[in-house]
């Protein structure tokens, strides 16, 4: 393939940025990069990093020119990578990560100093950080409100695995964005952080400090287990820990349970984690008007 030819397959590839190693890669000398430039057909954009055919590139081939500048190691991260993943809005500057110290990046990039695990960055047409490794690096740089939306539109996208969130958390001992990320986290995503008992403990304790009856918990009914149970009241709560269900079947065989206490006689109310950690005085207001509007035991 003469060298144009696979230049420009390159740049195809790379939404149309190329670095000089590639050019250099596919035959070009630096004097024949020096006569495209100044025919026009390349052109600069950071020191050793090129636009092929015009200099108009898009926010993908912005983004892919930064890190062909940072190095075969660099990743698109923080900010930048928050907006690939269509959890922020974009930002002009662009951010990327490299191994080693923090050194100053070229015109309107900033380098971030920082190691990268094999199972942290992801190569797919821009090398960029998985999703729980940007939402730490955001941790980093960003109040706790605007880590808690990112984080909302990564669970919403579907985005964001638990597992390779706490593997991601356990890799980051010693990370000043760790702690911002775990209080995020809390009012996101609790059934990540807390263990189911601590969930009922949660809301038993909202239960107490509001001076509600105090149901039975994890109590039979009906063939099945009811988180939070006031046989008198005959209501059954149920705390659901999943902001989206698994599978539809899941979701399917919640409903069938809930209607069949329904036709029994039995009143259902669903709270969710999110709602008993972040709103506890909700949760209680909600449960102290439920139970007030059924004393009686209707059996």
């Amino acid at each position: 393939m003469p060298p144009d030819a696979r230049i420009a397959w390159t740049a195809a590839r790379q939404h149309g940025a190329v670095s000089a190693e590639q050019l250099e890669r596919a035959g070009l000398t630096r004097a024949g990069i020096h006569r495209r430039v100044a025919a026009g057909w390349l052109h600069r954009v950071h020191r050793g990093v090129y636009a092929v055919g015009h200099p108009g590139l898009t926010d993908l081939g912005r983004w892919m020119a930064a890190v062909l500048a940072g190095g075969p190691e660099a990743a698109l991260s923080h900010r930048s990578a928050a907006a690939l993943w269509g959890l922020r809005p974009d930002v002009r500057v662009v951010e990327i990560t490299v191994p080693g110290r923090r050194r100053r990046g070229p015109a309107g990039v900033v380098v971030h100093a920082g190691a990268l695990h094999p199972l942290e960055a992801v190569a797919e047409g821009v090398r960029v950080t998985t999703v729980p490794r940007t939402l730490l690096d955001l941790a980093e740089v960003l109040p706790v409100r605007e880590v808690v939306a990112a984080i909302d539109r990564a669970t919403a996208r579907r985005l964001f695995a638990a597992d390779a969130g706490r593997a991601t958390m356990a890799r980051a001992t010693g990370r000043r964005g760790l702690r911002t990320l775990r209080a995020a986290l809390l009012v996101t995503r609790p059934q990540d952080v807390l263990t189911r008992s601590e969930l009922e403990r949660r809301a038993l304790r909202l239960i107490r400090d509001a001076r509600l009856p105090r149901p039975e918990v994890n109590a039979p009914l009906l063939g099945h287990e009811v988180d939070l149970l006031w046989r008198d009241r005959r209501l059954a709560v149920e705390l659901d820990g999943r902001a989206f269900h698994d599978t539809p079947n899941a979701f399917e065989a919640d409903r069938r349970r809930d209607a069949d206490r329904l036709a029994r006689g039995w009143r259902v109310l669903r709270l969710t984690w999110r709602q008993v950690v972040a709103d506890p005085a909700w949760v209680a207001s909600r449960l102290g008007a439920v139970l007030a509007s059924g004393g009686e035991d209707r059996r």
